[in-house]
C-alpha cells in the first residue's frame, strides 16, 4: 500500500527524500521560495509548487496534490525556524512563527490519518512553547494521539550533530514508537574524505556538482584559517588577526573554526558557505567547505544537485531536514499506519556501511 503525503516548508526535499525512501509518495511540496522549489522538482518526484502557506487553506492544498479530504495518509513539514533560533536577538514575537498555527487550521481542514512537524528544538523555548502546546492541543481534539522528541540527528546515522524537535499525531490507539538510535556515529571523515580537492579556479569539480570552492575568501582569512587546528575555531588566532568584537568575546566561539575529521560535523546551518560564520573551515584545507561537503554533512546523496547560487545553495542545504534522519521517523510512521509495529518495538538499527550517498538514493 503506497501512503500519500504533503510536505510543507519543503524547501529543496530533504524531508521528502526522506519520505519517499520510507515508502510514501510525496503528492504535493510546497514552499514560497522559488529556488527551493526549482530544486525540489528537478531532484524528487511528485508536484512541487511555489504557494504562500499563510494564504492557503487546506481545501486548495488538497487540490494541488489530487487527494480528498481524508484521504491524506500523512501532513509533514518544518514551519520556518528562524524566530526561534537562540541565536535570534530582538523582541519575542516573530510573525513568521504564526505558520507553525497553519497546522491547526491544515489538520482540521484535510483530515489527515498522521501529522509531522519538525522544528529547531529551541521551538520548546519561550519563543515557541505556547505555539507547540496549542497544535498538541488542537490535534489531541481533532482525534490524535501526540507524540513529541528532541532528537539528534547524529544517533541516526547523520554525520552532524543537529538536535530538531518532532511532533507526530497518529489515530488514538495505534502504536507508535521513535527510531532506535544506532550504535556508531558517523564522523567528517566518512562524510567527505574521498571528496576530491575543489578546482583551485573556482570552478566546479566536474563529477560532483555543487563542488566548488568560496570565491569571496579573503587573503587574510586564508591567512587566519592557517592558524586553526582540525576541530579549531577563533581562540586558536593570533592577537593581530582577531576582530575587536571578539576582544574578550567568548559568544560565538565556533566562528573561523574548522571542522574535526574525527568528530560528527556542528550543526550546517543556512550560512555554512562562510567559515567565518561558524565552525565550517575544512578539516585540512586553507577554504570553507564546499556545498557538496555541506550536503554529504546532511546526508544528502551526491546525485542530489542544488540550483541557484553560492548563498542559496547554502540556505536550502542548511535548512533541511537530513534525509537519512526524516527517513527513519518516516519507517516509524509508516509502519504505525501499515499495522507492522507492535507496541514498544523499534524500527532496526541501518547498518553502519550503508552508503550515505550512493547515486541511486535519489532516484
Amino acid at each position: 500500500m503506497t501512503l500519500k503525503a504533503i510536505d510543507a516548508f519543503a524547501g529543496a526535499g530533504g524531508l521528502s527524500l526522506g519520505l519517499e525512501k520510507a515508502g510514501f509518495s510525496v503528492a504535493l511540496a510546497f514552499d514560497n521560495d522559488q529556488v527551493a522549489v526549482d530544486t525540489h522538482r528537478k531532484n524528487l518526484a511528485g508536484r512541487a509548487e511555489v504557494v504562500d502557506a499563510a494564504a492557503a487553506d487546506g481545501k486548495t492544498l488538497l487540490q494541488l496534490a489530487g487527494i480528498e479530504r481524508g484521504q491524506l495518509d500523512l501532513l509533514a513539514g518544518g514551519p520556518p525556524c528562524q524566530g526561534f533560533s537562540l541565536q535570534r536577538r530582538g523582541a519575542r514575537d516573530d510573525p513568521r512563527n504564526l505558520l507553525v498555527l497553519r497546522y491547526l487550521n491544515w489538520l482540521d481542514e484535510m483530515r489527515p490519518r498522521a501529522f509531522l512537524m519538525e522544528n529547531v528544538a529551541a521551538i520548546r523555548s519561550v519563543r515557541g512553547k505556547h505555539l507547540v502546546e496549542a497544535v498538541e492541543a488542537a490535534a489531541r481534539g481533532l482525534g490524535f494521539e501526540v507524540h513529541a522528541a528532541i532528537l539528534d540527528a547524529a544517533e541516526f546515522g547523520v554525520p552532524q550533530r543537529r538536535r530538531r524537535a518532532f511532533l507526530v499525531g497518529l489515530p488514538k490507539g495505534v502504536p507508535f514508537s521513535w527510531p532506535t538510535p544506532v550504535d556508531f556515529v558517523r564522523t567528517v571523515g566518512e562524510a567527505i574524505r574521498d571528496l576530491p580537492s575543489p578546482p583551485e579556479d573556482g570552478t566546479c569539480h566536474p563529477q560532483f556538482a555543487n563542488h566548488y570552492r568560496e570565491a569571496r575568501l579573503s587573503a587574510l582569512n586564508v591567512e587566519r584559517i592557517k592558524h586553526v587546528p582540525p576541530g579549531g575555531g577563533r581562540e586558536y588566532l593570533p592577537k593581530h588577526l582577531q576582530l575587536a568584537c571578539h576582544q574578550g568575546n567568548h559568544r560565538h566561539l565556533d566562528t573561523y573554526g574548522r571542522l574535526s575529521w574525527d568528530e560528527p560535523s556542528v550543526t550546517i546551518t543556512a550560512r555554512f558557505d562562510s567559515f567565518t560564520r561558524g565552525r565550517f573551515g575544512h578539516p585540512e584545507e586553507h577554504r570553507s567547505i564546499t556545498l557538496r561537503e555541506g550536503a554529504r554533512l546532511q546526508s544528502f546523496p551526491d546525485s542530489f544537485a542544488f540550483l541557484g547560487n553560492r548563498e542559496d545553495g547554502a540556505r536550502l542545504i542548511g535548512n533541511a531536514v537530513p534525509p537519512l534522519l526524516a527517513n527513519a521517523i518516516g519507517n516509524s510512521i509508516s509502519a504505525s499506519l501499515s499495522g507492522r509495529q507492535a507496541p514498544g518495538k523499534n524500527t532496526p538499527q541501518m547498518p553502519r556501511q550503508m552508503s550515505l550517498w550512493a547515486p541511486d538514493m535519489a532516484s
